[in-house]
């Protein structure tokens, strides 16, 4: 999607970028508004069933395979009012009850907009549709109990094992991410665990080890997913102007992933 930030429409949904300064801030205050990159329609992807995956603006992480670096600046995005975007849902009933689906509000880092987020999730459960968080969990204290109420499947995305890798990869510190699975895990909200498996950055036993145990240690983990490292989002880099670090790094073999997953299936969890 071209120059997104001067589009009048973002697939199909108005924007808000009629409102001033203050209009907009005081939106983004109350959740009325969220910066939104984009949104789409997948399968088996970012959840069960047909999902409507909305791509919310900014992160605090700097992940060094991020595939998408332009979500990370919230000015990447454009204001979107959360009425619309719920209605832009509603019109999708049909099809999540269908095929078992529903929404999952992926970034970026969703919980950077917890107002906007908690709206968008409580409109989805009046409305019997499933919901679904994509987050790396960093931000897990913005999300308060109230939000939480509304989250039917969170997937988390643990980045590394260990304090040391985790900074290396993120720029940011790993307990937060734990801190917010083992609330989830409190409040009996299903988790996916995400972990990506990237050659000489995270593919080290003694990173992924650590997250198998704690997956294991939380009863509401249904699942883990292992993501094998790719390349496709290096052109965006190139186009944002970014230093790419992992551009001579290969994605691990067949043998490599399914190791990474033999050490998830030893502590009987089910892996993808």
């Amino acid at each position: 999607m071209s120059s997104p930030v001067r589009a009048s429409m973002l697939g199909g949904i108005p924007t808000a970028e009629h409102l001033g300064r203050t209009e907009l801030l005081m939106g983004q205050r109350t959740g009325e508004v969220g910066t939104v990159h984009s949104w789409e329609l997948v399968t088996a992807v970012d959840g069960p069933g047909t999902r409507m995956t909305t791509f919310l603006a900014g992160c605090p992480l700097r992940c060094q395979y991020c595939h998408n670096p332009d979500t990370m600046n919230a000015h990447a995005g454009v204001p979107i009012f959360a009425d619309d975007l719920l209605t832009r849902i509603r019109r999708y009933r049909g099809v999540f009850r269908a095929t078992g689906g529903g929404i999952t509000l992926s970034g970026g880092e969703v919980l950077q907009q917890p107002a906007f987020a908690r709206k968008i999730l409580r409109g989805a459960k009046e409305m019997g549709i499933h919901n679904a968080l994509d987050t790396s969990g960093f931000l897990g204290r913005n999300a308060d109990d109230a939000m939480l109420a509304d989250v039917d499947l969170v997937l988390l995305d643990v980045k590394a094992g260990d304090e040391a890798t985790y900074l290396r990869v993120t720029g940011r510190r790993l307990e937060p991410t734990l801190e917010f699975g083992r609330r989830l895990d409190d409040h009996g909200i299903e988790i996916w665990i995400r972990f990506v498996l990237v050659p000489g950055l995270t593919d080290d036993p003694a990173t992924i080890a650590p997250i198998a145990d704690y997956a294991a240690s939380l009863g509401s983990v249904s699942r883990v997913e292992v993501l094998p490292f790719h390349q496709m989002g290096r052109s965006k880099w190139a186009e944002l102007g970014l230093a790419y670090q992992l551009a001579d790094t290969e994605p691990p073999s067949a043998s490599e992933i399914e190791a990474t997953r033999a050490i998830f299936q030893d502590r009987g969890l089910t892996v993808y």
